[in-house]
Formats: C-alpha cells, sequence, structure tokens
C-alpha cells in the first residue's frame, strides 16, 4: 500500500483511491468540488516526492514546477507528503540580515537581505517578512537565485502601514529579521521561448517583473517582452535607467513607462498601464501575462487580456496584492 504523509500523521491508501479519498475517509477536510480535476478546488503540493504526472493535468507550469496537483485525480505509486496550498506550518521561519536599505523613489525603499539558510525561490515570488513574531507582510522578490547575491524587495510605504512604516523609519543595516517562503507562481517557466510577453505594473508592482524580466533574458528568451509600468507622474516610477539600459542590451525587451496625470512629457505614454498595453497590442492569443500592482488594475486587466484572447493558464497574478502590502 501507499502511505501519504499529511499534518505530520501517515495514512495508508486502499487500492485505487485517490488522495482525496483516502485523506477524507479518515475524516480530514480537504477542499474539493468537482472531483473529476476540473474546478481546482481540491488542489494540493507534495512537500517530500513527486506527484504523478496525470494529477497535474490542466494546471499552470508554474504551479506543476513547485509540486501542485490536484488530489481528486492522484494515485500515487509511491509514498508521498502533502500539505495544502495555505499551510504555513511547513514553512519555517528563517532569520535573514539587512545587508542595504536604498531609496528608489519617494515612497518605495530597497531591501537586500542575506538569508541565514538556502532559500529555493523564483523572481517574481514573494516571501512573508516578519517585523516580530505574529507581525508580518508579504513582498515579491526582485531578485534572481543565479545572479543576485542577496534577496531583493520594494516595499512601498503606506499610510498607517505598520510594517512598511517600521521598515522606512526603523530597520537598519545589520539587523536580523525573520522571513518565510517562498510562494506564489507569478515566475518566469522555460520552454515556449519564442512566445511574446506582456508585464503590466503599477508602483511596487514592478519588483516581480523586474525579476521576471531578468530572469527570462538570462534564460535566453527569444520572443517580444513588453513591459508597461504606469504611475501618475514621474515621482511614481523608478529603475527607468536600469529598464533603459536592459533595452539597449536586448533588441527583444520593450519598456513603455506610462503617466496617467497631466503634463507627459516626451518619451512616456499617457494614460494607465493597463489601457497602454491593450492599445498597443490588441491581440493577445498566445501572449504570455504577468500582472502586478494595485488590485483593482489586475482584476481590469485580467479580464481585458481574456477579452483580448489570451489563455487564463497564460496570465499570471498572485490571488492577493503582495507587492502594496502595509
Amino acid at each position: 500500500m501507499v502511505t501519504i504523509r499529511y499534518a505530520k500523521d501517515n495514512y495508508e491508501l486502499e487500492d485505487g483511491q485517490s488522495v482525496l479519498d483516502g485523506l477524507t475517509s479518515h475524516g480530514i477536510y480537504i477542499p474539493f468540488s468537482c472531483r473529476s480535476g476540473v474546478c481546482q478546488t481540491c488542489l494540493m503540493r507534495t512537500t517530500g516526492g513527486t506527484p504523478p504526472e496525470k494529477s497535474q493535468q490542466g494546471l499552470k507550469d508554474s504551479l506543476k514546477l513547485q509540486n501542485y496537483f490536484l488530489a481528486c485525480i492522484c494515485h500515487p505509486t509511491e509514498d508521498i507528503e502533502v500539505a495544502l496550498p495555505n499551510d504555513k506550518d511547513v514553512q519555517a521561519v528563517i532569520p535573514a540580515t539587512v545587508k542595504n536599505l536604498t531609496l528608489l523613489n519617494t515612497e518605495i525603499m530597497h531591501v537586500a537581505l542575506e538569508c541565514h539558510a538556502p532559500l529555493n525561490y523564483r523572481a517574481g515570488q514573494f516571501i512573508n517578512l516578519f517585523q516580530n513574531q505574529t507581525l508580518g507582510r508579504s513582498y515579491s522578490l526582485a531578485s534572481l537565485p543565479h545572479e543576485d547575491e542577496y534577496l531583493h524587495l520594494h516595499v512601498r510605504r503606506l499610510p498607517q502601514g505598520r510594517v512598511s512604516g517600521w521598515i522606512h523609519e526603523e530597520l537598519r543595516p545589520g539587523q536580523t529579521v525573520g522571513i518565510r517562503g517562498p510562494g506564489g507562481d507569478c515566475f518566469y517557466t522555460p520552454g515556449d521561448a519564442e512566445q511574446g510577453m506582456v508585464l503590466i505594473g503599477t508602483g511596487s508592482g514592478l519588483a516581480p517583473l523586474y525579476g521576471i524580466i531578468r530572469d527570462a533574458l538570462s534564460q535566453g528568451h527569444s520572443g517580444p517582452i513588453h513591459l508597461f509600468h504606469g504611475s501618475r507622474d514621474l515621482t511614481g516610477l523608478y529603475l527607468t535607467e536600469q529598464l533603459r539600459d536592459l533595452v539597449r542590451q536586448y533588441s527583444n525587451f520593450n519598456y513603455i513607462p506610462c503617466l496617467s496625470g497631466e503634463n507627459v512629457p516626451d518619451g512616456f505614454a499617457t494614460g494607465r498601464a493597463h489601457d497602454v498595453a491593450f492599445q498597443q497590442i490588441p491581440n493577445l492569443k498566445n501572449w504570455r501575462l504577468f500582472l502586478c500592482g494595485h488590485p483593482e488594475m489586475v482584476q481590469v486587466a485580467k479580464r481585458k487580456a481574456f477579452l483580448a484572447g489570451a489563455s487564463m493558464k497564460h496570465i499570471y497574478a498572485d490571488a492577493f496584492n503582495v507587492s502594496q502590502s502595509s
């Protein structure tokens, strides 16, 4: 018999029994609906072992790479350890030293962290950064694990933001903080190197997009890559020179800074980032999209992208707003 380890307990599957049926038969609550691998309500992940390929049908490549599977159609042939997607018990809080703090503009702080233990992550995912044992916030990673020595975060200071205010006002290089992660499926996956990519962000939503772009380019992505980063005025933009350097280095990369306010200078597009993007690229069939920033923008852009022909499996955006956390 195959043994399933879940929440530190072991459960044996009967012949022909799925992971979902096996766990629920022991009184364990696992969310589910269709039982046929369509709705993805019963999404789980292995924390030990590899899920069968058939149990990952219909999932995004980014989820497959993180060993996510559908419990209702998972019939493992070997012992595995499993967890629910949001099970934080399987991720320990690890210490990290603050190496550098630099203002990128008037409200966004670049935070460089040195982990005290190896962290297996992909550019664009997020980590939780803790001020203390009970107070933490999620921030996206702009760094590349194979290029950058430290973890890079872009933390926007929000009014009455307890964690962002602490980072901007009190945190200093040399201090130790706790982090947990990584999480999220908003990252570049290799394969289909000629596929076009559209990345739309506002504010510090640029953080994951900056990491994703550099990751794609470093892995030889040859298809067109268009970044639309938006703000109301010039003070809200940042990393403009670094992004223009990438434009000069890579012929397939295009950077379009967007301003929605008045008196837009030359070299900047007029309008909100997602509106400009869909005006310039009206047909998104077979394109890959990454959306990060204000939650309302992300939801509107998702809907418009789908109506413009994009497949939902090619639209990446974290389920919550990691770039604007307080």
